[in-house]
């Protein structure tokens, strides 16, 4: 997650002309979908499958891996960075999915956004999961922004071992420079044209799903999205929050901004938990949410199981919820 405005320091004229370069073709399961069987709709019955912490955890320390054998941080512009970008698109290729990598510059330096479409469904509306992949570069990043890139990378791959095939087009994509002011997802955003836009029936947001003093915040922004976070969390007893620490401070600003319906979910970062938050959620009251927020302590012993198991599970809930 960037630093608030006033914590970071933007470059003038950060975007520049990009180009596109195509490659490729436990505990806290979600509930059951929904939806109502019919004969003629089998998509309709599809349920989320159960994500595999472990997975996740295994993408983790593949990143943190990563950022050790490059200076210890994955940020923009830097070999950590592009590095993270190839282990991401290279699972995704394996797997099946149509890789675009988006180029653009920003601070003088080339950044990277990763774009991965299933093939099929409609695409004139399509579900979209995203997560920003750079870290800061004092850190690794592997619950800033690690924790989401790799619960959305296992998302994908569960489409692809399930040979899930929704009645909407569903795309995932992980955003550079993120930490330099929403930079890879503004340019994005902003690359589709009105038309583009248009398709995008939501787009879920994922930054920071670990932190190891865990709350469960989620994004109020577009109601059903709100609603289907919501009804996965009551399923398994656990309270949410509305998310308000990061609003407007992750890659979902520049969707919302152009009129894209939005969601998403958030564990929290330099806020500290309240005595009421640590009675419903458990933790340590009065300290933050993540004492390593972009620290170089950020690393694959900053994770909280529990909140990444059920978040990476929430997100293959939601969509497919969303897409059927």
């Amino acid at each position: 997650m960037k630093l608030p405005l006033s914590g970071r320091a933007l470059t003038a004229g950060a975007v520049a002309v990009a180009t596109l370069v195509t490659g490729g073709s436990a505990a806290g399961a979600a509930p059951a979908a929904h939806a109502t069987a019919t004969a003629h709709d089998p998509a309709a019955v599809a349920a989320a499958p159960d994500i595999p912490v472990a997975n996740v955890k295994a993408h983790l320390t593949q990143l943190q891996s990563i950022a050790t054998a490059n200076g210890g941080n994955r940020a923009h512009g830097r070999p950590g960075y592009q590095a993270s970008l190839d282990y991401v698109k290279a699972k995704l290729d394996a797997a099946g999915f149509t890789t675009t990598v988006q180029r653009f510059t920003a601070s003088g330096r080339t950044g990277y956004n990763l774009i991965a479409d299933w093939p099929g469904g409609d695409a004139q509306q399509v579900v979209m999961a995203g997560s920003h992949l750079d870290s800061v570069s004092s850190g690794p990043g592997i619950n800033d922004n690690g924790s989401g890139s790799a619960a959305v990378l296992e998302t994908a791959l569960a489409v692809a071992r399930s040979g899930y095939q929704p009645a909407k087009h569903l795309r995932f994509a992980w955003w550079g420079a993120e930490e330099l002011g929403l930079v890879g997802s503004r340019y994005y955003v902003n690359s589709l044209g009105s038309t583009g836009r248009a398709k995008i029936s939501g787009y879920l947001n994922f930054d920071m799903i670990g932190s190891p003093n865990p709350g469960y915040f989620v994004y109020d922004d577009d109601p059903v999205i709100e609603k289907t976070f919501k009804d996965y969390y009551a399923g398994l007893g656990v309270p949410t929050e509305i998310e308000t620490e990061g609003d407007g401070r992750s890659d979902h600003a520049p969707f919302k901004n152009a009129g894209v319906p939005v969601g998403g979910l958030f564990s929290g970062a330099d806020y500290r938990k309240t005595s009421a938050q640590a009675a419903k959620w458990g933790g340590t009251a009065g300290q933050p949410f993540d004492r390593c927020y972009h620290s170089s302590c950020d690393t694959t012993a900053n994770i909280n199981d529990t909140a990444l198991n059920r978040n990476s599970d929430a997100i293959a809930y939601a969509m497919w919820e969303l897409s059927q």
